[in-house]
Order: structure tokens, then sequence, then C-alpha cells
């Protein structure tokens, strides 16, 4: 499959950079919210992936408007029990049960890898809708976390790759040894062949393919992340360095949405 971005999405992704890179949070002036059409949404989340940022997006901003349209002001989160239990904590929530939505109250906090990402038990509520999309929900879900992924892994190779021309060992830049250069090689060449997969799922949008896509850049994003902690060295470990909050949220966002051996298992049942 040729896939190429469109004129506007590539725009969107540009103006989405400029707004997040300025440090500007407010999603709702840009008109994020209004996007619905899954690749618009890859393009979106892609690009929040790339700026670390943090909340209940992928709930807030793609499945739950998927399963009740627009949604009060605020940020949402929705558990899909057994596959996922917990919810990220957020200012509303909601309970999906087979085809059956309900309202939801959280009751016990929980610890996550990610203290920018908490999660909690949900206690369900009356029902508020039967019958609603729940698997395209699902989906969307996951698809945009592998587009969040796929982000957190472009911005962990950029960081690493300006590390390694500035950071010196023996009298040049480390990033002219050999080693470093194929590790660096080897992350670029997973993200891109990973790409593909995501922006394919995002046409599709069949569970194959979402799923394929999640295993993908679940495991694109880990390689990332491992070769950006290795180059960085000691200070990559600390809390005071910009990477430690991509390495966070890789961690947390790898087994969000589902584990790479659920979505393995789902590519699997599908052939």
């Amino acid at each position: 499959m040729m896939f190429t971005l469109s004129s506007e999405q590539t725009d969107l992704a540009g103006v989405l950079h400029g707004f997040l890179g300025a440090g500007k949070t407010d999603l709702a002036a840009l008109g994020v919210e209004e996007v619905t059409d899954p690749v618009d949404l890859v393009v979106v989340f892609e690009e929040l992936g790339h700026h670390a940022v943090a909340g209940p997006l992928v709930e807030s901003l793609a499945v739950v408007p998927a399963l009740v349209g627009r949604a009060e002001a605020g940020t949402w989160s929705v558990a899909f029990p057994p596959l996922i239990p917990h919810a990220v904590e957020a200012d509303h929530y909601l309970l999906v049960e087979g085809d059956t939505l309900r309202e939801a109250s959280p009751t016990t906090e929980l610890q996550s890898v990610d203290p920018a990402r908490r999660l909690v038990e949900l206690s369900a509520g009356q029902v508020i809708a039967t019958g609603v999309p729940a698997d395209r929900a699902f989906d969307l879900g996951v698809l945009t976390c592998s587009a969040q992924l796929l982000g957190l892994g472009r911005a962990m190779l950029e960081m690493t790759t300006a590390h390694a021309k500035a950071r010196a060992q023996f009298g040049k830049p480390i990033g002219q040894f050999q080693a470093v250069k194929h590790h660096l090689a080897n992350v670029l060449i997973g993200l891109e062949l990973t790409r593909p997969l995501v922006y394919g799922a995002a046409v599709t949008m069949s569970s194959r393919d979402v799923s394929a896509a999640k295993v993908a850049t679940s495991d694109a994003a880990w390689q990332a992340a491992r070769t950006a902690l290795q180059v960085h060295g000691a200070i990559g470990y600390t809390a005071e360095h910009d990477l430690g909050r991509f390495l966070l949220q890789t961690r947390a966002l790898r087994t969000a949405w589902g584990s790479p051996s659920m979505h393995r298992a789902r590519v699997l049942e599908a052939l």
C-alpha cells in the first residue's frame, strides 16, 4: 500500500508541533476535539507522543467520543474489563461491559510506572446506553496509543542523536563511533518500518491490523527507549533530564490498551 499524508494532514502535524513546542497545552484551542477520522487521529496522536503530552488523551479524544459522541467538558477515562480493568485518572469515568456503557466512579488509586499517568479502580454506576460500538472504540484506543508510541520513539531518537553529536569522548563526539551509529540506525529502521503499519491500520480499522500496529510500535518505541538510555549514560537515569518523561510514558503505554502478547494473540487468531 502506498500511503501519503495530504497537505492538510501535514499542516495539522506542523501546527500541532509548533503549538506543543511552545509549551501550550489547550488542545481545544486548536479544535483537536473535533478530529474523528482515524488517520487524522493518528496524525494528532503521533505528535502528542512526540512531545510526551500527559493525561488521558486516548480516552478523552478518541475512545469516549466513539462511544457517546461529544462529551461534556473536562477529561474522560474509560475501562474495558477484563482487557483494561483500570482507568487513567480523569474528571469523568465510564465503564464498558460488553456493549453496555455505564457511568463509573473512582474508588482506589493504584500505583503506576508513570507518575503522570495515575490509574484508578472503578465502581459501576447507572447504565447510560446499550448497543454501543465497543469494539470500534477499543480499536481506536489501541490505534491512537500506537501512534503515541511512534511519536515517543521519534522524539527519543532525536534526543539521542543530538546528545551523540554533542557528547565527546576520546577527543571526538560519541556519534562518530560506529557502535553508536549502528544502535541509532537500528532504532530508525524500526520506527520507519512501523509507521506504515500504523497508518495502514488507520485506513482499514481491522482488529488484526490495529493489533499488528500496537505490537510493532511497542517494540520499536521500547528499542528507542533502551538505546536512548544507553547512549545518554548516567544522565539518562536522572529525574532532572527531559528524557525521563519519555522513558516513563513509553514504559506505561507499551502495555496500555493491551500488552504485546495479547495483541500478538489477536493477530494469530485473525490469520
